[in-house]
């Protein structure tokens, strides 16, 4: 590791608000990619008449455990956990629930307060909420990285291009820019949603058409800048190869801004999924969703438990983010990268110097 990468990662340690909020932020996500373990309506392991079972990794029929029919087994169904109990035991995830389940047996019509059973309460449709909001976390923060990373790769790309070529190329593509740029993004959702079902394929593409455009101008600019100096200018000469250069001695310092960039843009994708599926226009129905809480919050004002969950969740979600963003632009801000190891200034002929203590004069 170089010296600059050391004192990069020590800038971002310093800001201790950026460095706790990525290790809060981790252990939400990696959580999350867990969800079948931790919210699931199928037991970990089903023990009965001496065989093992792994119901959370594969269907099992109810007559494996002594049932009448061929189905898969409903193991919230009292009659099927019987059958298993009476020879053998089951061990059941922290949160019974998966984010689809219906809970048949609330003790009053749905939506329902939390409870010791449900620990932030069921939405309109009798499911967990404790259970949607895991599963709806995971899917926002992974719908927000592909975007992310997608658009970044097309928007370097581009501006790579643009700034290094320059040209009639720069001038047609900053030109198709800025009409792209200009087209309702709204709109095209919704008439895509008349057409075809929307599904988080179909989001992400409509999507990428435009969330790209934002790393062109940074990426640009900086090839711009670079194109001009004299180590480019000597490459050329040279008979360097333009993707040699480009790859190579260009994109590394365009890779600085970028990457100060995503945090932020990962932000604004996880914004811009839980804004469609708000409106409606998102995931299909029935899909775990944090904008999908906030309209049922919004629809049930009598249980203020779903507007609140929903708010907080996506409130400390955009924050850890933002914090994140702002220590990783610290560790790549040239000021604070180089604060330490500028040069003292020269003495100013005429000055007058301290003399040590005791030194006579001639």
């Amino acid at each position: 590791m170089s010296p600059i990468d050391r004192r990069r990662i020590a800038n971002f340690k310093a800001n201790r608000r950026g460095f706790w909020a990525l290790w809060i932020f981790l252990f939400l996500f990696v959580g999350s990619l867990f969800a079948e373990l931790i919210a699931n309506d199928k037991p970990f392991v089903v023990v009965h008449e001496g065989e093992i079972y792994l119901p959370f990794l594969k269907a099992y029929p109810e007559t494996a455990f002594g049932g009448e029919l061929p189905t898969e087994a409903d193991y919230t169904d009292p009659y099927v956990r019987g059958l298993i109990e009476r020879d053998g035991w089951l061990l059941d995830p922290p949160i019974p629930y998966s984010h689809r389940t219906v809970a048949w047996d609330l003790p009053a019509p749905a939506p329902t307060p939390p409870d010791a059973q449900h620990w932030l309460g069921t939405d309109d449709q009798a499911r967990d909420v404790t259970a949607r909001l895991i599963y709806g976390f995971r899917i926002s923060v992974l719908f927000g990285f592909v975007l992310t990373v997608v658009s970044a790769v097309i928007g370097v790309t581009a501006g790579a291009l643009q700034g290094y070529y320059g040209g009639w190329l720069d001038l047609i593509g900053q030109r198709f820019i800025e009409i792209w740029s200009s087209l309702p993004q709204l709109y095209i959702l919704i008439i895509i949603a008349s057409v075809v079902e929307p599904n988080f394929w179909w989001l992400l593409f409509v999507l990428l058409l435009f969330s790209w455009i934002g790393f062109v101008g940074v990426v640009r600019a900086e090839f711009l800048r670079a194109r001009n100096f004299d180590f480019i200018r000597a490459s050329r000469a040279l008979g360097v190869r333009d993707a040699t250069i480009i790859f190579r001695h260009v994109l590394p310092n365009a890779m600085v801004a970028t990457l100060t960039f995503m945090p932020f843009t990962l932000a604004a994708s996880v914004t811009a999924l839980t804004a469609l599926d708000f409106l409606g226009v998102g995931l299909p129905p029935g899909s775990a969703s944090l904008g999908e809480l906030l309209a049922q919050g919004k629809a049930n004002l009598q249980a203020p438990w779903l507007g609140l969950t929903g708010f907080f969740v996506i409130a400390v979600m955009l924050s850890l983010l933002i914090f994140v963003g702002e220590a990783v632009r610290d560790a790549f801000d040239p000021r604070k990268l180089f604060a330490d190891t500028a040069p003292p200034p020269e003495p100013v002929a005429g000055d007058l110097q301290a003399r040590p203590a005791g030194a006579g004069g001639s």
